[in-house]
This record gives C-alpha cells, sequence and structure tokens, in this order.
C-alpha cells in the first residue's frame, strides 16, 4: 500500500478509531479470526511456532488466492508456508476458515489505508488513491469475497455485513471530505461511487489486461467526478 502523509487536518471523520489500529468491529473480527482455533484449547497462549505459523499461512494463502483463485490447493499452500497439512488443518479446518482469515486482514488494511489518507493534503489525491486500491482489492479476491458471501447468507452472520460497514465508512469519509473542499462535484455520493467501484472489478476482472483495464475506467470515474475548477 502506498504511504501518504498525516500533514493536515481531518476535516471529515464519522467513522470511530481504537487503539489497535483498526476500527471497533473490524478489530472485534480480525481478532476473533485469528483466534479461531484456539477454542478448542481454552486456557493455553498459542505458542510462538503456532503464531508463526498462522501467519505463514495467511500470507501464503493470500499469495495463492491471488494468483489460483479460491480453488488454490490447500497443501500446496501449506507446503509453501513450510508446515504439514495437518497444522493447516489444525489452524483453518475449512477452506473457508483460511478465505476468512486472509480477507479480514486485507480489509483491515485497505480500511487503515483509508483512515491515514484522512490526513492527507490533497483531499481529491486522497480518495482516488483509496479508490483503486479498493478496486484492485475487488479485481484479486472477487472469488474470495463470493464464497464468503454465499456461506454468510448459508450461515446467517454478519460477517460479511461487518465488513462492509467498514469500507464503506471509510470511503464516505474521504468522499465527504474531497466534497466538503470543493475538489469534486457536490452531488457525488458514496454509495454511487462505491457501487461502480465493484461494477467496474466485474467488468474488468475477466479481461487480458484486467488490472490496466481497472485503472481506464477508475479515470473515467475520476474525471466525472472531479470539480470542473480543479486542474488535472
Amino acid at each position: 500500500m502506498p504511504s501518504v502523509s498525516n500533514a493536515g487536518k481531518v476535516r471529515h471523520s464519522p467513522v470511530s478509531w481504537n487503539g489497535t489500529g483498526l476500527y471497533p468491529r473490524l478489530a472485534r473480527t480480525v481478532i476473533a479470526l485469528a483466534d479461531h482455533d484456539a477454542r478448542s484449547h481454552a486456557g493455553r497462549p498459542r505458542r510462538a511456532d503456532a503464531r508463526r505459523n498462522y501467519g505463514q499461512l495467511v500470507e501464503q494463502a493470500r499469495l495463492a488466492f491471488a494468483e489460483f483463485g479460491v480453488d488454490a490447493s490447500l497443501d500446496e499452500i501449506a507446503r509453501r508456508a513450510g508446515v504439514a497439512s495437518g497444522t493447516l488443518y489444525r489452524h483453518f479446518p475449512t477452506r473457508l476458515d483460511l478465505i476468512e482469515a486472509v480477507l479480514a486482514e486485507q480489509i483491515a488494511e485497505l480500511v487503515g489505508l483509508g483512515r491515514g489518507l484522512l490526513t492527507a493534503d490533497d483531499e481529491f489525491g486522497a480518495l482516488s488513491t483509496w479508490l483503486r486500491a479498493a478496486l484492485m482489492h475487488a479485481l484479486t479476491y472477487r472469488g474470495l469475497s463470493a464464497a464468503v458471501m454465499n456461506s454468510a447468507l448459508d450461515r446467517e452472520n454478519g460477517l460479511v455485513s461487518t465488513w462492509h460497514a467498514e469500507l464503506f465508512d471509510v470511503g464516505a469519509a474521504l468522499l465527504a471530505r474531497a466534497r466538503q473542499s470543493g475538489v469534486v462535484v457536490a452531488d457525488a455520493d458514496e454509495a454511487d461511487v462505491l457501487k461502480m467501484v465493484g461494477a467496474m472489478a466485474w467488468a474488468a476482472q475477466d479481461t487480458p489486461d484486467s488490472s490496466a483495464q481497472a485503472d481506464r475506467l477508475l479515470a473515467l470515474l475520476m474525471n466525472g467526478l472531479r470539480h470542473r475548477s480543479v486542474p488535472r
């Protein structure tokens, strides 16, 4: 993720932030996912090697899912992480458990990026940077998100709605800040903008140059959002 200067003041921040570096709902989600395998060992703190294995598995799963999609080999993920397949299944009894852990960390990074951008001097650039990060996330992990969403609907849990709420909140804050500073058109609506980002990921996903296609579509969106008085 790109680094952004912390200079400037936050003009609008409807989302709450806590000392963990995550928003409260998302913090609870990430912590719950990270500790899910400890539920069967109540009262026993996870050893350093177990924490290391967990982190390696999530990282290698992130890379494998981005490369091969939701059906990437779990045994290959374990091999790349340097652990036995049984270790993977002790941490993540099902494929969905691993997918959820990967998505939770990626969404946490995306939300954290947005929070940092709320203090950037260039409001239009901050909005553009975050929307591109959200677009690339949607493009890379679309299959994973769909798998989690389908499971969440089956299990009637609030995981997906929590993620959507956190992303919407930070995206809305960045758009409101840009709108208040006059760099985007006054009638720009956060729900419309975020829906367009999702639609762009869908439109670009099967093209040979999906990332370049997504960037071109995003450029069209940002040109439409830009207030006419703001230089290009």
